[in-house]
């Protein structure tokens, strides 16, 4: 098992890629850059790409509206080229409000768009000559507008014919294609002693079709990390995060990760925590949080306690622990863990 970070992407990005590569020493195996609707992930990437020379730098995720499959392969191609071979590159839908409100695209076709995106990023990375019509057309045919588009590939050579493709899904036909043909998993919000009952069969159902030459899935999940006899307060830490998604990322019923939480048997609570947040009770909603969720998604507690987490993440398929160091020293969190895997 691997460990690794996110990026803090709010704040100044450059103090955050300072941060996580002082993280590098202490044994930090990746990095994973977010975007949502602030600053570029690849802009970012490229910087850390600078500032460390071992560590993986992944993003998390470049969304399948925005980007043409194009320009995902030659995203993935440039980090690779300037990282020396350590780009992972990390793909997904998004939502409706972020695709639509600030992409001013319609929200169609998630799960086609995601497969074109992997399989062209795949054909253009081995510099084939691309003449494809399906989501996308490359190049355009005439009868949409095209005039001068021909079939090319790719003009530089990239530093690997193979990058790491991960999907970022949490519904049953998503996680179902991502066990099928992706590199690796990005899920959110993961509990491991609850996410066989949620993904096993759409995960099962997946990897029976995998191609064996993929090698086995990744998966990449975690959580906040604190370790002392009084490191469980740090758990409710996770709160703010568990109620912005359960609550705030989607309209009622339009809501990916408010359906996660009724799959992992907090209906009520999933309900009342939408309600208080669409509301403008965004307190009230991290309140309504259950304590349980907030443990079973961390590592925080004495030292004994962490470990058995991180053997429960292990048990669930987990290969790269994602955690979010809390406390003053996170070189020493990130050591002291990084000796268990």
């Amino acid at each position: 098992m691997e460990i690794s970070a996110p990026l803090a992407y709010a704040g100044d990005p450059r103090q955050a890629a300072d941060d996580v590569a002082a993280l590098e020493s202490a044994g930090l195996d990746a990095v994973w850059v977010a975007e949502a609707y602030g600053f570029d992930s690849p802009t970012i990437m490229g910087y850390l790409a600078a500032r460390t020379e071992r560590m993986k730098i992944g993003a998390a995720i470049l969304n399948v509206y925005s980007r043409t499959p194009a320009l995902i392969a030659q995203t993935a191609a440039g980090l690779d080229a300037i990282s020396g071979g350590r780009a992972i590159i990390g793909l997904g839908a998004s939502g409706p409000q972020v695709v639509e409100g600030w992409h001013g695209k319609p929200y169609d076709k998630p799960l086609a768009r995601t497969r074109e995106a992997i399989e062209l990023t795949r054909r253009i990375l081995r510099r084939e000559v691309i003449d494809h019509h399906g989501v996308t057309d490359m190049p355009l045919p005439r009868e949409k507008g095209g005039k001068l588009g021909k079939p090319l590939k790719i003009l530089t050579r990239p530093v690997r014919s193979e990058v790491p493709l991960y999907v970022a899904s949490l519904g049953p036909a998503n996680v179902r294609m991502t066990a099928e043909i992706a590199d690796g998993w990005l899920p959110t919000l993961f509990i491991p002693e609850k996410a066989h009952q949620v993904w096993g069969a759409p995960l099962a159902e997946g990897k029976e079709k995998r191609d064996p030459a993929l090698g086995p899935l990744q998966t990449v999940a975690g959580g906040l990390l604190a370790i002392g006899d009084d490191a469980a307060a740090a758990r409710d830490l996770a709160r703010p995060q568990i109620a912005l998604y359960v609550g705030g990322m989607g309209a009622p019923g339009k809501n990916f990760y408010n359906d996660l939480a009724v799959a992992y048997g907090y209906e009520k609570e999933a309900k009342l925590i939408q309600e208080l947040y669409l509301s403008g009770k965004k307190k009230e909603a991290e309140a309504a949080v259950p304590d349980e969720f907030c443990e079973l998604m961390s590592l925080c507690g004495p030292e004994s306690y962490v470990r058995e987490r991180v053997e429960a993440f292990r048990a669930a398929g987990v290969t790269m622990l994602n955690v979010i160091p809390v406390g003053p020293e996170p070189a020493k969190l990130i050591e002291t863990v990084k000796g268990w895997l």
